[in-house]
């Protein structure tokens, strides 16, 4: 329940970003934030508190494009890595995910002869769509919370047409159905099956109120030998810090493949667990994010609040 709550409360999280995005220059007031999602005051510090663990005032200093620079200026990511440790609490969730590739046959047959399960659950920023094989987490990817037009449950992922949750039914939003579109494309020759209560245990275990609760990770991913390293070099990332695309390829040994390096970041298969989010544009512009730029601001500044001490 408290997860649904999260996610229930994201919606009106965005929107309070995109307003404060939009009219960054008026630099409204918290009074008129609030407004823009239907609240008082002190229901709209009710409703921070309660998601991100702190006020809105504070939670929203995280979303500057100042506070982004600073952070990118704040020092190197060889130095940060090494300084969190071992022994960094803002750490111990990312470094309990260990990452297992596809074999090489695997990757180039689709996904044949595994077994796919998959199901939609609530996290504190909206609904994400996982799904995973006997040896791993494979997939997870947000989805506009209107991706439940058709009820709770995930629709068929098999289209099979006795199904009354087809990706083929009319009460299936338009925004789920290209989620499980791409899922299907990816995995084309795999068995999928759905498994609601599965999906909704491994949210349960990413999106942890405390890291040091965290348990073990293990994912299981379908990309080439480069995206692979890319992925495992995010996890090198604390969480509440961020990286450059330059700095992250520098970090990996080889600054002047910025843009390959980029590109295999965009192409991460699992989102918030891969922290494809902590790497930002010099410029401090947090862009470049599959499942929405105004997400990607408010996972960050929701890290940022978890793991900077107030003033």
């Amino acid at each position: 329940m408290e997860h649904m709550t999260q996610s229930d409360d994201y919606a009106r999280i965005e929107t309070a970003i995109r307003f404060i995005e939009e009219h960054h220059r008026e630099q409204p007031d918290l009074d008129e934030i609030a407004r823009q999602v239907h609240l008082s005051k002190f229901h709209f510090d009710r409703l921070f508190r309660r998601w991100a663990g702190v006020s809105p005032k504070r939670f929203l200093q995280y979303v500057t494009l100042e506070y982004a620079k600073g952070m990118l200026q704040a020092g190197n990511l060889q130095a940060v890595a090494l300084e969190a440790g071992l022994s960094g609490t803002a750490r111990l969730h990312d470094l309990f995910v260990t990452i297992e590739a596809m074999t090489p046959g695997e990757y180039r047959n689709g996904g044949s002869g595994l077994s796919l399960r998959y199901g939609v659950a609530a996290t504190p920023f909206g609904e994400c769509l996982v799904a995973w094989t006997e040896r791993g987490l494979c997939h997870l990817g947000f989805v506009p919370q209107s991706g439940f037009a058709a009820g709770p449950h995930t629709p068929d992922l098999t289209g099979s047409p006795s199904s009354p949750n087809s990706d083929n039914s009319p009460g299936l939003a338009p925004d789920l159905a290209a989620a499980l579109d791409a899922l299907k494309a990816r995995w084309p020759a795999a068995a999928l099956q759905e498994d609601a209560a599965g999906a909704e245990d491994i949210a349960a275990r990413i999106f942890v109120p405390d890291a040091r609760t965290a348990r073990p990770f293990h994912l299981h991913l379908k990309g080439t030998n480069f995206q692979i390293q890319v992925w495992k070099a995010l996890l090198q990332i604390p969480e509440g810090w961020v990286a450059s695309y330059e700095e992250l390829a520098g970090f990996m040994g080889n600054p002047k493949a910025f843009r390959a390096v980029a590109s295999a970041v965009a192409a991460n298969p699992v989102g918030f667990l891969i922290p494809c989010h902590r790497v930002i544009r010099k410029s401090g512009e947090a862009h470049n994010y599959r499942w929405g730029h105004l997400r990607k601001k408010a996972i960050l500044a929701w890290e940022a609040a978890r793991n900077t001490p107030a003033a």
